[in-house]
Formats: structure tokens, sequence, C-alpha cells
């Protein structure tokens, strides 16, 4: 009789109470103590198990860097320092073989088996994305925790941005919220500090002098009347995101001086 419900074998199998032992193939290794075990099935007919398991959190070695993170749509994101992560754009790479196999599906007679069958083709497709947006996010999320001791980030409601009909494909490609979801995940888990910072006026403040000023969405490049400064729009407003970040955690006082009413 299984206690909890559930149990894994050495042999690469998992018993599931009033179902039996089925074969698995690990994604990676478990590590602690197991606690809950979830099933599920997607819409192409692959099964998953899922456990979740206590365990003690891996903490990296501290180093001294610190980054602002300002994501967008031109890249996907920019850091403080001037590197740049580009825009995989997975959907729209696929959207000419997701079109291909929907307009397949609308020829054929809704509740026959062959309608059934493409609608799994279909679904393949949208996995595809997604297994790929996951992992895109999930390497870039690492990559940053095991850099940078500080990462701040924007706190946007993505949601909300989704109501612009004009960029809600692209907003929605991007995964943003996947993207900090992870980044915070991981950096708890290395002892890293990640916080996210009002957004409101970062690409219209000069990072260097923070006079402010109208930014409309087609200029790319900051040019600040006062201290002549010329910076790229993403990356002014990633200098700033820094600088509220390590004021918000009280490491500096580096953040511009936002004055009330602006």
């Amino acid at each position: 009789m299984l206690k909890s419900g559930f149990s894994i074998t050495h042999d690469n199998r998992v018993c599931l109470s009033k179902i039996g032992s089925l074969k698995m193939v690990y994604h990676h290794p478990l590590k602690g103590k197991m606690k809950t075990c979830t099933v599920q099935r997607s819409a192409t007919g692959k099964w998953y198990v899922s456990f979740a398991c206590e365990c003690e959190p891996l903490r990296l070695p501290d180093v001294p860097s610190q980054v602002g993170i300002d994501v967008g749509l031109k890249t996907f994101a920019t850091f403080s320092n001037g590197e740049e992560i580009a825009n995989p754009r997975f959907f729209r790479k696929e959207e000419k073989s997701l079109a291909q196999v929907q307009r397949q599906q609308s020829t054929l007679m809704k509740g026959s088996p062959q309608r059934h069958k493409q609608r799994k083709a279909v679904a393949r497709v949208h996995e595809r994305i997604k297994f790929r947006r996951d992992n895109f996010t999930h390497q870039e999320s690492r990559k940053i925790v095991n850099h940078f001791r500080v990462i701040a980030v924007e706190d946007l409601t993505v949601n909300r941005m989704t109501h612009n009909h004009c960029l809600a494909k692209s907003i929605a490609d991007a995964s943003w919220s996947a993207f900090f979801a992870q980044l915070s995940s991981k950096a708890e888990e290395a002892g890293r500090a990640f916080v996210k910072v009002n957004p409101a006026y970062t690409s219209q403040t000069c990072s260097r002098c923070g006079h402010r000023q109208k930014m409309p969405l087609d200029v790319r490049i900051f040019n600040c009347p006062c201290c002549y400064v010329q910076l790229d729009r993403d990356l002014n407003a990633a200098v700033n995101i820094r600088a509220l970040g390590l004021q918000g955690l009280g490491l500096s006082v580096e953040a511009p001086a936002f004055r009330r009413g602006e």
C-alpha cells in the first residue's frame, strides 16, 4: 500500500495508487524529500508527472555585480551594463506553420476523426512554441542569476499592457511574466537580491542628471538637453531601473530625484 499515494522504484518507474506502475523518463534527477505528485495530460496526448520536493536551497558564490533590466519588443532585454538579449519571437516564426495546419483543420467536418486528428497537429505547433519559449526564459534567467548579485526589473502589469491590440501579440510572445517569475524563483534560491521597481518615467528621465522629457515610442535615442548625454532609450531606462533598485534596497542613492507631480 502506498501511504502517500505514489512512490518511485529503482528501475525508473512510478507507482500511483489506483493506477499501478508506469515507466517514467526523468527530465532531471530529483532532489530532496518528495511531498506531492501531479499527473497531467497535454493537448497533444502526452502524459507528465511532476513532483514537488522539499530540499535545501543551493546558494551561489557571492559576486559584486549589479544590474538593471529593461524589457522591450525591439530587444527582449537590455542590461544597464550595455548588454542585450535579442528577442527570439518564437510565435512570429511559427505563424506560417500554425496558419497552415489551422487552414487544413477548417476544411474538415466538425466531429469527424480527421478533424480530431488535425486538432492534435495544431496543438503540436503551440506546444513547440511553448517549449522553445520556456527553454529560452529558463536559460537566460539562469545566466543572469549566476552573474549578478542584485537584479532590478520593472514591475510591469503585463495583462493590462496586452489590452493594446496593436502590441498584444508581440507582448504575449515575449513572455515577460514567465521571465520575471523564473528570475525571482532562481534568485531566491541562489541568495541573490531581486527587486521590482516602478517603471514610471524610467525611459523619460536622464540617467546622468535626472532631467525629464517626453519620449514617444518611436524615438529610440535619448538626447538630454541639459548634460548632452546620448544613450539608447532602453539602455537609459535600464540604468535608471538599476539605480531605483539599489535605492529601494538601501544600497545606494544613485537613482534620479523624482519630483512630486511629475
